[in-house]
């Protein structure tokens, strides 16, 4: 019989940095329904107390916190807020982050009119709120009390870089690189630090890319279907059962610096 207790989350108090995402969310609910105490973190209100109210309809124990998680006092205020009201997170999840077309080489745009303002944006989106400042905030803490595991979200394009999405790619890259570095610092400490790599999910960021206004795929959506073994995009969902994988002391126990890619085989692709 399968051992239920390799997935269970009920000791844990698991931080969803993002979790008012599509995405986030999905992967807040998860962690939900596997028993953490879940704090879902990030600035638009009403999806956030949305998604701490479906968890704890289904039973769950779940909170709403306000945070700008690109801004130190923020993330500070929002830890106290979580340690009051849960207790002490044993598991941080960074799910912000996005694509901004402001930095996105296309059409008559080249990659040497691209703004350093709009570049440092992304940066502050997806690298500095994305992973490190968080990291920084909760990180001593786990090490400090010897448990915890750390799941950063990365990209496709962190190993390949897409075209078009030139800084996104960058960032997401310096991610995986952060992730290895704190992987290697915090073991000795107890805490494990790991990335998943997802491939293409519609979310609110990339369906106008992906689908055009009557529902059918664009091209750019072709091309990324044609280059997925699988061919199809993925679900909120198939990420969940990775991101418990990873939060499961008991299930990953000896698992850390590792990148666990949820991409219907894109990355395995060549020709």
């Amino acid at each position: 019989m399968p051992d239920h207790a390799l997935f269970d989350l009920s000791r844990d108090v698991a931080v969803v940095i993002g979790g008012t995402g599509v995405l986030g969310g999905a992967l807040a609910e998860g962690l939900g329904r596997a028993g953490a105490a879940v704090a879902v973190l990030g600035r638009n209100r009403e999806r956030g107390e949305e998604r701490a109210s479906r968890i704890r309809a289904a039973g769950g124990k779940a909170i709403f916190v306000s945070c700008d998680a690109a801004d130190q006092l923020s993330l500070k205020n929002a830890h106290a807020e979580v340690g009051t009201a849960l207790g002490e997170p044993t598991v941080l999840v960074n799910a912000a982050g996005g694509n901004d077309p402001k930095v996105t080489v296309v059409g008559d745009k080249r990659f040497e009119d691209l703004r350093i303002e709009d570049w440092k944006a992304n940066y502050d989106l997806n690298l500095v709120g994305g992973a490190l400042l968080p990291c920084q905030e909760f990180g001593p803490g786990m090490c400090r009390r010897g448990v915890g595991s750390v799941i950063n979200i990365a990209s496709v394009s962190a190993h390949i870089p897409l075209s078009r999405v030139v800084a996104y790619s960058a960032a997401k890259a310096a991610v995986l690189s952060l992730s290895q570095f704190l992987a290697r610092e915090w073991a000795k400490h107890g805490v494990r630090v790991n990335t998943v790599t997802p491939g293409f999910f519609p979310a609110e960021q990339n369906r106008k890319l992906l689908f055009q206004e009557d529902g059918s795929p664009t091209e750019r959506a072709r091309q990324i279907l044609g280059h997925t073994p699988m061919g199809r995009f993925g679900k909120d969902e198939e990420l969940v059962g990775a991101v418990v994988f990873l939060a499961s002391a008991k299930a990953s126990g000896f698992v850390t610096g590792s990148d666990l890619r949820v991409d219907g085989g894109f990355l395995s692709q060549t020709i």
